[in-house]
């Protein structure tokens, strides 16, 4: 069982199958991971398998490490695409990822303004005012919806606190369209039991509720890295085609990354 654990503050630049040239900025401890959700597909593991001994990054330290990736880039003629917030667990769980957004905008507008500021979340903490705010400023505001089944979100997502998943459809919906929906779709089991969401029964109330919240887009993709529990199997081309070719037929942009 291989897991990444991402440096912190930034790592990369990576290429990113969704994304391109992709700069991360990790907003957890470099030495352990963080999250209000411990999937069992997550490359970065369990989180009891990682508890972390360091803090997590400071906001000034987030900037001065930032500021000095993207000098080296411009140096380099070796641009971003995007600055993506990513990494160890859930970014907006930072008790500054509001300020950190601002910081990291005025720096992307400085160093590489034609770059995008993106967030990939689990969007457990979007309840929250400041994080709201903060995610209509960036370009990307990527939140993750793997499903609209209570059952399964406890069985696969497995989040670690409270999670309504009716109250954060409500929450997407008032994005007013300033949201991306990711959802990972897969086949296989976990402990003796199905954590296939390819099939109708999750497809079909999955596709309305995405029409009721009208993203900007919805990225759908599958298992790319090694997992931490075993016998979960990727979803096939022609499934994850067939899902988007569904969802732009009902109007909202979609791809489908392998």
């Amino acid at each position: 069982m291989s897991t990444v654990i991402y440096p912190s503050p930034i790592f990369g630049p990576i290429h990113s199958r969704r994304l391109g040239i992709s700069l991360g900025i990790n907003l957890q401890p470099a030495d352990g991971k963080v999250c209000t959700f411990d999937c069992i597909y997550c490359e970065c593991g369990f989180n009891k398998d990682h508890r972390p001994t360091l803090p997590r990054p400071s906001r000034e330290l987030v900037a001065q490490r930032l500021e000095e990736q993207l000098q080296k880039m411009v140096a380099e003629k070796q641009l971003p695409d995007v600055l993506t917030f990513a990494g160890n667990g859930e970014p907006t769980s930072h008790p500054h990822f509001a300020e950190i957004i601002d910081d990291t905008i005025r720096l992307r507008d400085q160093y590489c303004p034609n770059a995008k500021v993106c967030v990939l979340s689990n969007s457990t903490m979007i309840h929250r005012q400041e994080v709201h705010d903060a995610l209509l400023r960036v370009d990307d505001n990527i939140l993750k919806l793997d499903t609209i089944d209570p059952t399964y979100i406890n069985k696969v997502d497995r989040p670690t606190g409270t999670y309504d998943v009716l109250q954060i459809i409500e929450h997407m919906k008032v994005f007013n369209g300033h949201i991306i929906i990711q959802t990972m779709f897969m086949r296989g089991e976990y402990q003796g039991e199905s954590v296939d969401n390819t099939t109708e029964a999750y497809i079909a109330p999955w596709l309305e509720i995405v029409k009721a919240i009208k993203p900007q887009q919805v990225m759908v993709y599958t298992i790319d890295r090694e997992t931490p529990a075993q016998g979960l199997e990727k979803a096939s081309r022609e499934q994850l085609d067939a899902i988007r070719d569904r969802v732009i037929a009902a109007g909202i942009p979609c791809t489908a990354s392998y």
